[in-house]
């Protein structure tokens, strides 16, 4: 049977031909029972990325490649493996070094067992910052409280899927994608994996913080609605609280004849507070609009620019 690995690239110049030499050795491994199809998607790198490619798959039938006419972002350019990919396997990996080859076998192990879908879960990494942990532990835990669909913690984008599970996969074509809860929301049987993240050996992670929040607000947006129902409850407890102080108010002046002097500190604060409130909500509001408008466009997900090796079916 064919097995097919997608790793998406982006600046990994130095990277490609260390993760090339893991990918083939993990080829041999697996020869007697399987077929390896390697597919590298360059999504639009600034170095010289695509002319690393070029000159493996010239010495590689089995290693394919795609570049993408542009950035198009890491979930898209994993997207654009999985149309081509044509395994009754499918693979996906980081070119970072950071997703080690030999668990490969591992995963195939566990499909064998009859699992459509095999996540790798990172072990606890020392390398990463106490404030990028309690940020990942944080977001995991809401979006698992929010959404109907559950995402272990510290899973990765280092994944297989049977075939049967990337074809309904890939019926999901919308444009902000968390693919990490698409996968889970497809269901199947499915499994878990521990592995020691691997050392980067050259370049440094593309995930700014900026980064993570946009991946995080797509995530949320995408699998739940609490943001606009949040708002809605918090506007109206705020109507019932101010509803009931002015109740309060009208009862001390007419029966306890009690005169409050101009308060103008407490009303700007209110107003403020309020303004403040309205404008979150907008805020809420108009992300999940966006979000509606980018899908209506119906552009397409991403622009192939040239492929090495390989031909759409």
């Amino acid at each position: 049977m064919l097995v097919s690995v997608v790793l998406p690239v982006y600046n990994e110049e130095k990277n490609i031909p260390l993760l090339t030499e893991g990918l083939l050795r993990v080829a041999e491994k697996i020869y007697e029972r399987y077929n390896l199809e390697i597919i590298f998607v360059d999504d639009g790198s600034k170095d010289n990325s695509f002319y690393a490619l070029e000159k493996i798959c010239g010495d590689h039938p089995a290693i394919k490649a795609i570049s993408l006419s542009r950035n198009f972002g890491h979930q898209i350019a994993l997207t654009a493996g999985f149309d081509y990919a044509k395994g009754d396997a499918v693979i996906c990996m980081d070119s970072d070094l950071q997703h080690p080859p030999d668990l490969i076998d591992t995963l195939l192990e566990k499909w064998e067992e009859g699992n459509d879908i095999v996540y790798t879960i990172r072990k606890d990494n020392q390398n990463i910052s106490y404030l990028k942990r309690a940020c990942d532990s944080l977001f995991y835990s809401l979006i698992n409280k929010i959404s109907n669909t559950p995402i272990s913690q510290n899973a990765a984008d280092y994944r297989l899927m049977s075939r049967r599970a990337l074809n309904e996969f890939l019926k999901l074509r919308e444009r902000d994608r968390f693919i990490r809860g698409m996968i889970s929301w497809v269901g199947f049987k499915n499994t878990s994996v521990e592995y020691e993240v691997g050392k980067r050996i050259h370049g440094k992670s593309k995930y700014s913080m900026l980064n993570l929040l946009r991946f995080a607000a797509n995530a949320v947006t995408s699998f739940s609605g609490a943001p606009l129902r949040a708002s809605s409850v918090a506007g109206t407890i705020i109507a019932g609280l101010s509803f009931i102080y002015g109740i309060y108010l009208v009862i001390q002046t007419i029966f306890f004849h009690v005169h409050y002097p101009s308060g103008w500190p407490s009303i700007v604060v209110s107003i403020s507070f309020l303004g403040g409130i309205q404008l979150i909500s907008i805020g809420i509001l108009g992300e999940y609009i966006y979000r509606i408008f980018n899908e209506v466009k119906q552009r397409p997900l991403y622009i192939v620019d040239k492929t090495v090796n390989l031909d759409k079916s």
